[in-house]
């Protein structure tokens, strides 16, 4: 029998809410910053390492950006730093980020909200060298000197991505090792075909509830709905279920107000579930994991399957709207792909090299005092993976024109040993759901012009708020009764 849970509710601007650090870590599977954890930086941390000088440049004297560029200064919170929020949903981020990079070099400080200054990642080499060398950069929250200097306010919306969490990704070296094998491992026992079947139904009985009309929006009624009901499918979860994970989820990624009762209520309904197969275990990923030798208590196996659902998620959704997008949007793109010059795998690279899904992912932690691309890292610093600024390097990308086809060296997974898990499903959810779509609504087209697409407010992932498609109406067989039309 499914338990009443709570509903999301966004607090209104006149409804401040003051939680205490340590209130953080009340709730089931809430692992957040504690307030007993030390703080990680010395006496001498402002001062610059031995031998190292503070890098000449923007530090001194900065260009100003012109007046309607998001880079301009105007644009933050007090700092004169970029709103990283307002790169990413800018109508062409690649153009802020050379913004960017034009005064900072690759290493530029930005503001995660306001009065929040992190060094954002944006070439190439950097973001490879940040990913490697856990023994310079940790990953582990805990290390960041602003939740100790009052820089971060304890209810601040960026804690559900960036406070530390006892689980993968809060974890180095052999702790890490140890956390990323159930994930490793679950995802080696997925039956790919089964998988492809299934969301292949997803996709088709979602596109006949609107295919009669002969318009939709592609990412509310398609893009955002496939990934969540194909892993919740995969962890024994309903469509019901799958609806609450979504909505808690945007609340999360969104870094804003209402995010940590998201994660909250996100966080809860696992934890049902994982109670739940502890009682009944069932042939599913959630069974796996309570199974899993290295998973030693309840909240690591919460974590794991915290990590798994909200990263593939809000990924996959970004993945399947990007392409689309490109696809309505970029005639070249839509030509190579109708021609036959490129093949849907090559749509899909093209998407992760222009758009990745995690435009920037959060974060590394500086363990002492460095230098990186030219700028002073002092020890508690925070620094972003700008993974599309990265991809657009000039070092690696010296022309404008389109990526080579079946070229992969893109960092949209990112790198090193935290690098992305879970590539195969996700590719094979997004190739099928861009396939479905293609094959369906073959003459959809985009209903607003191109520039009229905005997105979601995030500091982190650049999905469209919107896409509405026109095509032709025709009438879709459902092919399954598991529940879709629950949340269409």
């Amino acid at each position: 029998m499914r338990r009443a849970r709570p509903r999301v509710v966004r607090r209104r601007p006149d409804q401040p809410r003051r939680v205490r650090v340590g209130e953080l870590g009340t709730h089931p599977g809430d692992h957040l910053m504690s307030s007993a954890a030390p703080p990680p930086a010395s006496e001498h941390e402002h001062e610059p390492a031995s031998g190292q000088r503070p890098a000449s440049g923007p530090a001194a004297s900065e260009p100003s950006p012109p007046p309607r560029c998001p880079a301009h200064p105007s644009a933050g919170g007090g700092t004169g730093l970029l709103p990283l929020s307002a790169a990413v949903g800018a109508p062409d981020p690649r153009a802020v980020y050379r913004q960017l990079r034009a005064e900072w070099g690759n290493v530029a400080k930005v503001e995660l909200e306001p009065g929040v200054p992190a060094w954002l990642v944006m070439g190439y080499r950097e973001l490879l060298t940040i990913t490697r060398q856990e023994q310079i950069y940790s990953r582990d929250g805990r290390k960041w000197r602003h939740m100790y200097d009052g820089v971060v306010a304890p209810d601040s919306g960026l804690l559900p991505m960036m406070g530390w969490r006892a689980s993968v990704i809060g974890s180095d070296g052999p702790e890490h090792r140890r956390l990323r094998k159930p994930l490793d491992d679950g995802i080696a026992k997925i039956d790919q075909r089964k998988v492809r079947r299934h969301v292949e139904e997803i996709c088709t009985d979602l596109i006949a509830k609107f295919s009669e009309r002969g318009s939709a929006d592609l990412v509310n009624e398609y893009a955002t709905i496939v990934p969540m009901l194909s892993l919740a499918s995969l962890f024994g979860l309903d469509a019901i279920e799958g609806r609450e994970l979504l909505d808690a989820l945007i609340a999360l990624f969104g870094s804003a107000d209402d995010s940590q009762a998201g994660n909250r209520h996100f966080e809860q309904i696992l934890l049902d579930t994982v109670r739940e197969r502890q009682r009944n275990p069932t042939d599913d990923m959630t069974t796996v994991f309570i199974n899993h030798p290295n998973l030693l208590n309840e909240a690591e196996r919460l974590q794991s399957i915290v990590v798994m659902i909200s990263a593939g998620n809000e990924t996959v959704t970004a993945w399947i709207a990007h392409t689309l997008r490109l696809m309505l949007t970029d005639p070249r793109f839509a030509a190579r792909l109708h021609g036959g010059r490129l093949g849907v795998d090559d749509a899909l690279d093209q998407a992760l090299w222009r758009d990745p899904p995690m435009n920037n992912m959060p974060a590394r932690y500086a363990l002492h005092d460095t230098e990186l691309g030219g700028r002073l890292i002092q020890r508690g610093d925070c620094l972003i993976l700008g993974h599309a600024a990265a991809n657009d390097d000039p070092a690696i990308r010296p022309d404008e024109g389109d990526e080579e086809p079946g070229n992969r060296a893109h960092l949209a997974f990112s790198a090193g040993p935290h690098v992305c898990p879970a590539q195969v499903p996700a590719r094979l959810i997004t190739r099928t759901a861009v396939n479905t779509a293609l094959n369906l609504l073959p003459d959809m087209k985009l209903a607003i012009p191109a520039e009229e697409v905005t997105w979601r407010p995030s500091p982190w992932t650049r999905v469209p708020v919107a896409l509405p498609a026109r095509f032709s109406a025709a009438r879709i067989p459902i092919r399954t009764g598991r529940g879709q039309s629950e949340v269409a």
